[in-house]
């Protein structure tokens, strides 16, 4: 069935579908699982299954054509080392590289020093009244954490943070900018030849000392600078901005169920599942583009090769078929799986650090605030490709 015989219509770019996609979702996932979108030529899968199903099934629907809508249009290449954007064997390669780099090690160090963080944002803002949870505490913290990961020097990462949101930001004159994520390493140049010249225990030196077999020359080489940049690129990019988008959806649904967030301020054993509710109930990144590379049946109709197929992970997550009224917000909700980091070889490799970031924010925002209250009318959502979550969002306390 095409859109024209039906009024619903799904644009991942109209910003006023964006705000609240939910009921065309929800129509989407009864009335038409396989949606298709004559405007810009993709198709929508948005039932918890079938988005499960095509996550994994990197044969049939590849990421290799690109990450984005605009990408994949543009026939624009794969940075070398975005291995988000790259299929087995190549992405098995580069993943398991950064594995090496980002190890538990690292990330359990991380625990303290995201609770200094946390501290260095939210004391000052305590007896304030009201502040922006977004602008003065969230977009900071997951950039700092990857910086320190990293090890980016912190007066370097204002900038870069405001870098990093520009450049997916979508606007009304400008929907689609095709050119941005080619330079998505640019910024860190300077970082990596340093870094070249002064080697340390941490994540660049780990990258820059390297070696390993190539899946297709099957020689042994390191890695070369544009792998090592799109790496960091990668992981500010796809790190700084779904986390920051997380914290402040946090901060949204628990400001809009107080009763459940009296229960989190009582019992802290509560936090690790509310993060998780949050995850599922507000997907910080709720679309996903994969590539048909051969025919495939789909709900009676066939999508032919080459065909952009958008995984609609927000709509999955709130599948009746799998969550029990999934469009209300419950913190004891029994989740054994959800799609928001994916499913499969492309399964987010920062969820860990993502749930970490999550839970220790809410535990010490919790520590300072007990109640308080959005201000909508002041809120702001960002608009993205990919990303969905606030730019903006004024609390009251």
């Amino acid at each position: 069935m095409s859109t024209a015989a039906t009024d619903i219509y799904y644009d991942p770019y109209d910003f006023a579908i964006d705000q609240n996609p939910y009921p065309v979702w929800t129509r989407m996932r009864e009335e038409m699982p396989l949606y298709y979108n004559e405007r810009y030529d993709f198709y929508a899968l948005s039932r918890y299954a079938d988005v499960e199903e095509a996550s994994v099934d990197w044969q049939t629907y590849t990421s290799s054509k690109g990450i984005l809508m605009e990408m994949v249009k543009a026939g624009i290449p794969t940075p070398p080392g975005l291995f988000i954007a790259e299929d087995p064997p190549q992405h098995d390669m580069h993943r398991l590289i950064l594995s090496r780099a980002v190890t538990p090690r690292r990330v359990q160090v991380l625990e303290a020093r995201i609770r200094e963080l946390c501290a260095e944002y939210l004391d000052p803002l305590v007896g304030s009244g009201r502040f922006d949870l977004m602008q003065d505490f969230a977009s900071h913290l997951p950039m700092r954490v990857i910086g320190a990961l990293v090890g980016i020097p912190d007066e370097y990462l204002l900038n870069l943070r405001d870098h990093v949101e520009e450049s997916a930001r979508l606007t009304e004159e400008k929907p689609q900018d095709e050119q941005r994520l080619p330079s998505i390493g640019e910024p860190y140049a300077p970082f990596l030849k340093y870094r070249k010249a002064n080697p340390a225990d941490d994540f660049l030196t780990t990258l820059i000392q390297a070696r390993f077999t190539d899946v297709f020359t099957k020689e042994e080489r390191g890695l070369t600078d544009a792998e090592i940049l799109n790496y960091v690129g990668m992981l500010y990019a796809a790190g700084v901005e779904t986390t920051a988008r997380l914290i402040g959806w946090l901060g949204k649904v628990l400001s809009d169920n107080p009763a459940q967030r009296a229960e989190v301020v009582a019992d802290r054993s509560l936090v690790a599942n509310t993060v998780e509710e949050t995850l599922r109930f507000e997907v910080p990144s709720p679309i996903q583009v994969r590539v048909t590379v051969k025919p495939v049946e789909l709900h009676g109709q066939t999508v032919e090769e080459g065909k952009i197929v958008t995984l609609l992970t927000g709509a999955a997550n709130r599948d009746p078929r799998v969550f029990p009224d999934p469009d209300t917000f419950d913190i004891h909700r029994k989740i054994d799986a959800h799609l928001t980091f994916g499913k499969g070889v492309h399964y987010c490799f920062g969820a860990a650090l993502a749930r970490i970031e999550g839970r220790i924010a809410l535990e010490e925002f919790l520590a300072r605030f007990s109640n308080w209250h959005v201000d909508m009318s002041e809120a702001e959502l960002i608009h993205t490709a990919t990303i969905r979550g606030f730019h903006k969002l004024p609390v009251e306390i």
